[in-house]
């Protein structure tokens, strides 16, 4: 018999903490815990100062035509994370270079603004540009539990399994959200 790797040993262990701390929040009927499914984009001359506050907004300045797509990416990644969507849609639309990253946060601001099935083809759209992007998945996954449909979500699940696996954050955020989707079903009957 094969001695598991360390990162084997870590992984399961890491996961094994998140099960035992999403089940306790399903039982209490509380959120699960929040897991970061992508690391934000930097800006050394932003970052100095609070995400979404007036000194970070006056120093990525207005969202405007002709600003370069990574400084619209990087506005609109963070007011998104900071819920400010209506302002994070403002800049990430203007970006011309549609990639898979700013696909997915215009789907992310969008269904965060109430419209699930607007979302939709925005995640969409990132998988078909880049099928391996495990972020578009996991948020999918939570469009499709907003609109009740868990099958829909393990399904985005078990695309995230086969190509990170079960120990990555995307993987575990979204089981989170199945987990606490299905315990709030059954306290309702």
């Amino acid at each position: 018999m094969r001695k598991p790797s360390i990162r084997t040993v870590v992984g399961a262990c890491w996961l094994s903490g998140l099960l035992v701390a999403v089940g306790s929040a399903a039982a209490l009927g509380s959120e699960p815990p929040r897991i970061a499914k992508d690391v934000g984009p930097a800006s050394a001359a932003c970052d100095a100062f609070a995400k979404g506050s007036p000194a970070w907004t006056g120093c990525v300045g207005v969202a405007k035509a002709g600003m370069p797509d990574a400084e619209l990416f990087y506005a609109g990644y963070w007011l998104a994370k900071n819920g400010q969507y209506a302002q994070a849609l403002g800049y990430l639309k203007l970006a011309n270079g549609r990639d898979e990253r700013v696909l997915t946060y215009i789907g992310f601001a969008t269904r965060k603004l109430g419209d699930v099935d607007g979302a939709l083809p925005f995640y969409l759209k990132a998988l078909a540009i880049n099928p391996n992007y495990s972020v578009a998945r996991a948020y999918m996954g939570e469009a499709f539990l907003s609109k009740g449909e868990p099958a829909k979500a393990r399904a985005e699940l078990a695309e995230i399994e086969k190509r990170c696996g079960t120990t990555c954050a995307e993987y575990a955020d979204l089981a989170a959200h199945i987990t606490s989707f299905e315990a709030a079903a059954a306290r309702k009957g």
